[in-house]
């Protein structure tokens, strides 16, 4: 099977419980940056700024799916993920657990604005 070239592709050759997370975090997406694009980067979901700038990457795995903003992002909310695995600008959604989407949502505002404002690219 080929690696999927389209975001429509990768959620549709995932599982019923990887599928529903990943289209939450997508509304989600759509919701908070509606001007973003939406690309395939290292063969994962990316929303891409109008700038060129990678704002955020999703990536699902065996027991949890990632969300990955720059560790500046993650940082700012260290004291909201302390119930969560983290990595260097990654939070891991388990699948049994419900989307954090108040949390996600306020994660992918200060990505955008930190962007915008700050002119903070991709790692």
């Amino acid at each position: 099977m080929s690696k999927p070239q389209t975001v429509d592709e990768y959620i549709e050759g995932l599982s019923e419980q990887r599928r529903e997370l990943l289209q939450q975090v997508r509304a989600l997406a759509h919701e908070v940056v509606p001007g973003a694009s939406e690309a395939i980067k290292w063969g994962h979901p990316a929303w891409v700024h109008p700038s060129g700038t990678i704002l955020f990457v999703t990536s699902t795995h065996a027991q949890h799916a990632n969300v990955t903003f720059t560790p500046s992002t993650r940082e700012a909310f260290d004291a909201e993920l302390a119930d969560f695995t983290t990595g260097k600008g990654s939070l891991k959604l388990p699948y049994t657990r419900p989307v954090p989407a108040d949390l996600l949502r306020r994660m992918m505002e200060f990505r955008l604005r930190e962007h915008e404002q700050d002119g903070v690219l991709w790692m």
